[in-house]
């Protein structure tokens, strides 16, 4: 028979697909002997069964969910639903990966007008027995009958005001009495049925409930965003419920074993006395930092940060951890590997190393490569001035500018027009994911540090204040008021994150720095690696900023990019424009020198790695005036100004500009094509790098210049053009007498490059597959067009799982990359290869490119420590008898 449904003892922590990420935990925890409430998981597998019946639980997992209750009443001494002794639960999802906030929980399950009572004289408390059961009627009518929590909030917040009360703990037993009564009559008005009373009916409501959480719509936004697979569906928790709203020695928290922003090894954190868990992660009260718990019950924080630390030894791992107080007893809720910030993870993963919990290649596999991301990004600049609005909790680090939006819809609509926006809201729920995601940062004037907007706002690494109180929002006004201050929506602002401070209007950021710990964390991974990291730099500034990350030379230097300065523009159009061969090599004669100083200022700033440089790809329109904006122009002065100099001018360039238009560029005469047509461009280009290499050469530096043919389709294309190359070297040579070394090769980026590799080869001394267009070519995409149009559609419907330009498509174009490295080594053993298309800095890409033998990749910067580090990763996780690749290079 198919088991659906585990009792606590019956799993362990390596049941995470069956029992999903909180199930395993609170199995494991059960197991190692600490104090969990006790419980039982219905199996992610009963999930799947539930859709495959038409969301319906099918009768098999029924009948274990009961017997699996029987044998909770029998452990705990208590029955579900039974007035004079009833047994609460928990009702909460789980799945395999950790999607905080994402789906759904109820607590407090089995109260009704019966067990309420009870209750009241189990634990001679009726004020906590009734608060116990208007939590339930609001979570349960939220949860399962999808009625607005507004409503209830409304009413409770009324009734406050009238009594004059601040808080709930002021409400008494019959104040608590009175609202579940008015609880009631929503429920009626919403659903035209009573509040149901059979504990039974709650909880399987309840259970259908979570299963379909699985598939509300902030749940598929935060899987789409963090790649979490539809098909793993989630587990359920059924767990006998503690209670933290028994009194002032009673209260709930959450904690961290760390500090998940900065990684300092003290306990971090936050509760609320006389409390239940969703006050804290809801932020409708702001609670107190863990470290006064030591002065409240002294002993009970004894024994919890023991507990935190037996829990790290045994994960080896940052832990975040619920837990409640019931009259002074404690309890764990949960247990799971503590999201946490870029600054954090490193800190935290060279920490353990330190300690001895970890080793240095777990470490390396502990932080994720796209976190690296925040710490290369900019901060606010203190020597500018700032008109500080108000300060509160810095819940996630970072700074951003942004005008301020209200409302999770015109975060998105606005960030989706290429808006920057910070998203200022009382508290964020779930709901908000999608304009969390579009926002640049978070700001919520109530909830603390766990908080549902601090938690999502560290794992996405967006800047986020909480706990702002100062901030009095009107949501329907569209503006904040601090003090006499007004902000409308709008206005900017400028928050940052790491101090909780809110600035008027923007203020300048200044580049990062880079702590000890990320150095050695790098340093670390520049031991495992062995494949190599170049960057992607057109400039000598682009260039020292990559050597100063860590590359190990230039994997593409796009040279059209230094065409395209302001001074050498009128120069470049005179060579495009010249009707003759004379015409032609006078403009190019004043270009020669202009890109020999920008050659120069690449091979010092790299200081002796390789440099590979990429003669002149696009095609010459580019460097012309859009054609209709200059046919607009023709025909203005032809009517206005007829008989103008400047008329007679444009005209002539229209024309040049109508012989050069193409029906599809991208396909057109460019790359190689433009050096068979015009070997005087390529000529200029290679002299222009060998007078460079000359010149440094006179310096006693060493250069190593690989010279790359764009856009060869056939073996003779590139057997010309390194011909025209070679020639060049010989007259450098002969006229400098220096001697330098260099090499030739090309970019495969057309499928028919990878397809004949073999006799390119013969011509090649290396291959980098550029393989932003090798998509567009395998694909038949045309990027812009595919990326404005409908490849957002098609990941949203799952025709791709990624989109190919931004993740490498290794089924289709991995299979090309992997033909042309096969190939090209069959004929040419030493073949150097490389990556240089935008997927060399993406993870994934890389772990591909290790594993296809690939001697490096090549990426932008800025990503070069995120490329070390998954390069190192990619290593330790394939590590095999594979031969040493070019670990300098």
């Amino acid at each position: 028979m198919d088991k659906f449904v585990y009792l606590f003892h019956e799993g362990n922590g390596n049941m995470k697909e069956t029992l999903g990420g909180k199930g395993a935990n609170l199995a494991e925890m059960t197991r190692i002997g600490l104090p969990v409430p006790y419980g039982f998981t219905i199996s992610t597998q009963a999930c799947n069964a539930y859709y495959d019946a038409g969301k319906t639980i099918p009768s098999l997992v029924e009948s274990q969910v009961l017997g699996a209750l029987a044998a909770l009443e029998e452990k705990m001494g208590k029955k579900l639903g039974n007035a004079n002794n009833p047994l609460l639960v928990s009702v909460r999802s789980g799945s395999v990966f950790s999607m905080p906030g994402m789906m759904d929980t109820v607590l407090n399950l089995g109260m009704n007008d019966e067990t309420v009572v009870g209750m009241g004289k189990l634990t001679n408390n009726p004020r906590f027995a009734y608060d116990s059961y208007r939590r339930f009627i609001q979570m349960f009518s939220n949860v399962v009958l999808d009625i607005n929590t507004y409503y209830f909030e409304q009413l409770l917040e009324e009734t406050r005001e009238e009594k004059g009360y601040s808080s709930d703990p002021e409400m008494t037993a019959e104040d608590w009495k009175e609202v579940i009564e008015g609880y009631k009559g929503i429920v009626k008005k919403h659903t035209r049925k009573d509040f149901p009373q059979d504990p039974k009916e709650q909880l399987f409501l309840a259970i259908n409930a979570v299963f379909d959480s699985w598939n509300n719509q902030r749940a598929i936004v935060y899987r789409r965003l963090n790649k979490i697979p539809d098909h793993l569906g989630t587990a359920v928790n059924i767990q006998s419920m503690v209670f933290g709203n028994m009194g002032n020695d009673s209260g709930t928290g959450v904690a961290f074993t760390r500090n998940p922003s900065t990684g300092e090894h003290i306990l971090y954190g936050e509760y609320l006395i006389n409390a239940q868990g969703e006050d804290v992660v809801a932020g409708i009260r702001t609670p107190q930092p863990i470290q006064t718990l030591k002065d409240e019950m002294p002993a009970v924080y004894k024994q919890f940060s023991e507990t935190c630390k037996r829990l790290e030894q045994h994960y080896k791992e940052m832990q975040d951890i619920e837990f409640t107080v019931e009259r002074g007893q404690l309890f764990i809720l949960q247990t799971r590997h503590g999201k946490r910030t870029a600054q954090a993870a490193i800190r935290i993963a060279v920490e353990m190393v330190e300690e001895g919990i970890i080793d240095k290649k777990t470490a390396l596999l502990r932080v994720d490569p796209d976190q690296l991301n925040q710490l290369l990004h900019r901060r606010i600049d203190d020597k500018y001035e700032r008109t500080l609005l108000a300060k509160g909790l810095p819940a996630s680090p970072g700074a951003a500018t942004g005008q301020v939006v209200f409302d999770a819809d015109e975060a998105e609509e606005l960030g989706n027009a290429g808006k920057k926006v910070i998203l200022v809201r009382p508290e964020t729920t779930p709901d908000d994911i999608h304009g969390i995601v579009a926002a640049q940062a978070i700001v919520t004037s109530r909830g603390g540090m766990t908080s549902h907007a601090a938690v999502v706002a560290r794992g996405m690494g967006k800047a986020c204040i909480c706990g702002c109180d100062a901030l009095k929002i009107d949501i329907k006004a569209k503006q904040f008021k601090v003090d006499e201050k007004v902000i409308n929506y709008g206005d900017v602002i400028t928050i940052d994150g790491s101090t909780g401070e809110i600035m008027l209007g923007e203020i300048p950021m200044i580049e990062p720095e880079l702590s000890d710990e990320f150095q050695l964390l790098l340093a670390w991974a520049d031991q495992e690696r062995k494949i190599a990291v170049r960057a992607n730099a057109d400039n000598p500034e682009d260039a020292q900023k990559a050597f100063e990350f860590g590359a190990g030379g230039i994997g593409l230097c796009r040279t059209e990019h230094m065409f395209m300065d302001l001074k050498r523009i009128p120069i470049v159009q005179k060579m495009i424009l010249a009707e003759t061969y004379s015409e032609r090599k006078d403009a190019l004669a004043e270009l020669l020198p202009m890109q020999q100083g920008d050659f120069e200022g690449i091979f010092e700033a790299m200081q002796g790695y390789p440099v590979t440089i990429r003669l002149l790809d696009p095609p010459l329109h580019e460097f012309l005036p859009d054609k209709e904006e200059l046919l607009v122009e023709v025909t203005k002065l032809q009517i206005l100004n007829p008989s103008s100099p400047e008329l007679k001018k444009k005209e002539v360039l229209l024309k040049k500009v109508r012989q050069l238009d193409e029906y599809n560029p991208m396909l057109g005469h460019r790359g190689c094509r433009l050096g068979m047509v015009y070997p005087e461009i390529y000529e200029m280009q290679a002299k222009a790098i060998f007078y460079a290499a000359a010149k440094l050469a006179d310096k006693g530096m060493d250069v190593q210049p690989e010279i790359m043919i764009p856009l060869v389709g056939h073996v003779n294309e590139l057997k010309q053009m390194r011909q025209l190359v070679i020639d060049a070297a010989v007259k450098v040579q002969e006229e400098t007498g220096k001697q330098f070394e260099y090499t030739i090769g090309t970019m495969i980026e057309i499928p028919r490059a990878a397809i004949t590799a073999d006799q390119i080869a013969e011509e090649a001394d290396f291959f980098s597959f550029g393989t932003n267009d090798l998509t567009q070519t395998t694909f038949g995409y045309s990027r812009d067009d595919a990326e404005g149009k409908f490849l957002q559609n098609y990941i949203e419907n799952k025709v791709l799982a990624e989109n190919p330009f931004a993740v490498l498509d290794q089924d289709g174009v991995g299979k090309l990359v992997e033909m042309g490295v096969r190939l090209g080594r069959e004929t040419k053993p030493t073949l150097k290869t490389g990556i240089c298309g935008e997927h060399g800095g993406e993870k994934s890409s890389i772990d591909f490119c290790y594993k296809t033998g690939l001697d490096y990749v090549s990426c932008s910067p800025y990503r070069v420590p995120l490329a070390r580090l998954a390069a190192a990763q990619a290593t330790i996780r394939h590590d095999s008898n594979k031969k040493e690749v070019y670990t300098t290079a």
